[in-house]
């Protein structure tokens, strides 16, 4: 297969053009011939206008790329390697939504052909790829798996925002169904992966590696919240306590915040439903994510109780909230936890402004119901700063004060300002 491919007698497919398949898929056309897939008709235009519709990739990323973008499954025909890269979020009540890896399972499942490879990078929990996904593409190809094609699961490690972890430059799992399968792979991973491979044992070894990264990271940043938490009671600030204690050696240097987005924030609960399934509950992973979600409420609640230490109303007080992407410089609002806290407030009868200089404010009122603003007004209570975009750290610190009427607060969540300089503007701060 990956000499074919090389020598581009074979096609690449790539199945789902977001964040994670069209930079793979722009990667992979750097030395083979590419279709890349995606059922949004409209993304799939302006691809081929080389605009990537999620705003992390410049025009010049599609340039001299052996790349067909369609939204035409007969088109797929054509492929004989199928990279698998859809999102699985999951619902609200916290269960895995396999709609889109299943859907992307049967599109495939119709096209498929003997001697195919089929390689999926979607983060599941472990078994998925072989229990779930297998069996639509074996009922629907009348193949087998291991027989008349091969399986593999290769985690996606893309960054939203990260200009400097491509995913050329990130070192890359990957597994396979059997001994050649994994070779195979690996060679056309390898082709184009500059940080290197790493087989790992089994599919599923693949698929749990990738869930507990997030799983890791999800439960540190939740100590961390909690610590926040404590240290706020106690009147200590939590980032003066973390760089104290970050002096030494070996400790992990985690910060509280607000834990959104399609990875960190969903990915333990894949783990959660598959260990429910064995029969065993999760304390660890359930307290740190229940410590993460209460997040907005937790914040909330101390700018109420600050508003009203202040002699200040509540359901009077306006608060402007810069930021609501799940993350620094980047268009993404998945699973944004800005907007739990925006709801949070308007509980307490807060007017409430919000404003983004990357978000898309159709986006944005398309998934949560809320509307963003132009620009700010100048008669704000609070201003809560919830991400650190660049244009935010640049300001002025006068800047906030102009946005701000008597006794003001600021709410520093990602904790970037000074909070001297703060002050000597006359603003009463508070961080995480």
């Amino acid at each position: 297969m990956y000499n074919e491919l090389l020598n581009k007698e074979k096609k690449i497919a790539v199945i789902g053009l977001g964040y994670v398949g069209l930079p793979l898929a722009l990667v992979f056309a750097k030395k083979f011939s590419v279709i890349g897939f995606d059922i949004n008709e409209v993304r799939v235009a302006m691809m081929r206008k080389g605009i990537d519709p999620s705003k992390e990739l410049e025009p010049e990323a599609f340039v001299d790329k052996d790349i067909h973008f369609t939204s035409d499954i007969q088109e797929l025909k054509a492929a004989h390697f199928f990279v698998v890269a859809v999102p699985t979020p999951v619902d609200s009540a916290n269960v895995p939504d396999l709609k889109p890896v299943l859907g992307a399972s049967n599109t495939v499942g119709q096209i498929l052909k003997s001697g195919d490879y089929v390689v999926y990078e979607s983060t599941v929990y472990p078994g998925c790829t072989e229990e779930d996904c297998v069996p639509i593409l074996e009922e629907l190809s009348g193949l087998k798996v291991g027989d008349d094609f091969k399986l593999g699961y290769s985690p996606e490690r893309i960054n939203p925002g990260d200009k400097e972890h491509t995913v050329e430059k990130i070192l890359k799992i990957v597994s396979g169904n059997d001994e050649g399968a994994l070779e195979e792979i690996a060679k056309v991973y390898g082709a184009v992966i500059q940080a290197g491979i790493y087989k790992a044992a089994s599919i599923m070894v693949a698929e749990a590696a990738k869930v507990i990264e997030n799983t890791q990271r999800d439960i540190n940043i939740s100590l961390m919240n909690e610590l926040s938490i404590i240290f706020d009671m106690m009147g200590i600030d939590t980032k003066a306590v973390l760089e104290a204690a970050g002096t030494k050696w070996n400790f992990l240097k985690f910060v509280p915040g607000l834990v959104g987005g399609h990875c960190i924030g969903v990915d333990p609960y894949y783990l959660v439903h598959k260990a429910r399934q064995m029969g065993y509950e999760p304390q660890v992973i359930l307290s740190g994510r229940r410590i993460n979600d209460g997040m907005p409420s937790f914040i909330a609640k101390r700018l109420v109780q600050k508003l009203i230490k202040l002699r200040k109303n509540p359901a009077e007080a306006k608060v402007l909230v810069m930021g609501v992407t799940f993350k620094e410089n980047v268009s993404d609002i998945r699973n944004s936890k800005v907007a739990d806290l925006v709801r949070e407030l308007m509980q307490y009868s807060i007017n409430v402004h919000m404003v983004d200089p990357y978000a898309s404010p159709n986006e944005f009122a398309h998934e949560y119901g809320l509307t963003l603003m132009d620009s700010p007004s100048n008669d704000y209570d609070t201003v809560i700063l919830a991400v650190n975009h660049d244009e935010y750290k640049a300001v002025d610190y006068s800047f906030f004060k102009k946005l701000m009427r008597n006794d003001p607060i600021l709410m520093d969540l990602k904790a970037i300002l000074d909070p001297a300089k703060v002050s000597a503007e006359g603003i009463a701060y508070w961080r995480l």
